[in-house]
């Protein structure tokens, strides 16, 4: 998806397999299920994969105007790493920028991995990525995957735009393995929702594409008509999507999400960010630590901006953090904050 992608998914305990189809499915995402129903309504930490792989362009397309459909092939003899879907790489950019994208294309097919970017204005990365030509090779990270396919009885499936990306091969999965689904994909217009054509030839009455400018923005309810209470509802898209979504199912009913972009922050707390041989810097109680520090050091990387893609981790020297996903001795400067008004990070560099 474009911009890069931000996983934080939620879930209750799955309930029994019905029928031949969700057993199916259960084998395959075996691997993946612990992951997805564990916990309830938190974000999943992501298995670090510390894999770099070396690719080449093989072919670009342009199923809607402002989206870039991209072939990745191995660029030495060896295939390409397995994936589930939900799943993401990190693309290092010939810039050095790292950005995520969903793995849109078939997990059984290990010749070729397939991400869909939408262009977005003032974009670094998806600007870079819509100038890639056939030819050129790229460093990819993973695959690691922060939206895994739990087994369920059913489901639904709402995509916002180019957030059809990690849901198209979970529509391909279930229809293979016979289990009930259904599709809402929505955009501005038709020329701004890829892919789901193509999921509608698998079962037209199971998909709705539904553009703003027919039918207006729609509602949650309208969204989430007609779902089974057991079904699990996965969704990705704008934040406004998500929460609108989340908060008109009935409490205790599956929901999994990814988002575009971070959620804003709530009931933050002002601390002090003080740098290893460098200054103090003021973290104000609504701005991150990656926004404080890229203020005075600007050659301070950073990727998702929710602390699951390792970008902006750096070693945390002195105090202790919350909301951190980073690892023991880490922290994450787009998300983490202090506990106690001061910490101390080294920047290595």
């Amino acid at each position: 998806m474009s911009p890069a992608l931000l996983p934080g998914t939620g879930s209750t305990a799955p309930p029994p397999h019905p029928n031949r189809g969700a057993t199916a499915l259960s084998v395959l995402t075996a691997l993946t299920q612990t992951l997805a129903t564990a916990g309830a309504r938190r974000r999943r930490p992501v298995t670090p994969v510390d894999r770099t792989l070396l690719v080449e362009v093989h072919a670009v397309r342009r199923p809607c105007p402002d989206v870039a459909e991209l072939d990745l092939v191995p660029a030495g003899a060896e295939p390409l790493p397995g994936w589930r879907p939900g799943a993401h790489v990190d693309v290092e950019l010939p810039s050095g920028v790292m950005r995520q994208y969903s793995l849109c294309g078939d997990p059984d097919d290990r010749s070729v991995y397939r991400i869909a970017v939408r262009q977005v204005p003032g974009g670094t990365g998806s600007h870079e990525m819509h100038a890639l030509r056939p030819g050129v090779r790229l460093r990819l990270h993973g695959p690691r995957n922060a939206f895994p396919l739990a087994t369920a009885p059913s489901y639904l499936f709402v995509a916002g735009g180019i957030g059809i990306t990690p849901i198209a091969p979970m529509v391909r999965a279930a229809h293979a393995a016979g289990v009930p689904w259904r599709l809402v994909h929505t955009g501005r217009d038709r020329a701004s929702m890829p892919l789901s054509d193509a999921l509608a030839v698998l079962a037209p009455d199971r998909v709705l594409r539904r553009p703003d400018d027919v039918a207006g923005v729609p509602s949650a309810a309208e969204l989430l008509s007609g779902t089974d209470a057991d079904a699990a509802v996965y969704c990705c898209g704008p934040p406004p999507m998500i929460e609108s979504l989340r908060r008109a199912l009935p409490a205790g009913q599956r929901f999994h999400s990814e988002r575009f972009s971070p959620l804003p922050i709530r009931d933050g707390r002002p601390f002090t960010v003080r740098i290893a041989g460098g200054p103090d810097v003021a973290v104000p109680a609504d701005r991150t630590a990656l926004d404080a520090v890229r203020a005075l050091r600007p050659d301070v990387p950073y990727s998702c901006r929710q602390g699951f893609c390792g970008t902006c981790h750096v070693r945390l020297v002195e105090g202790t953090t919350v909301g951190d996903p980073a690892g023991p001795g880490l922290t994450a400067l787009c998300v983490g904050r202090a506990t106690d008004g001061t910490i101390v990070v080294d920047l290595g560099r």
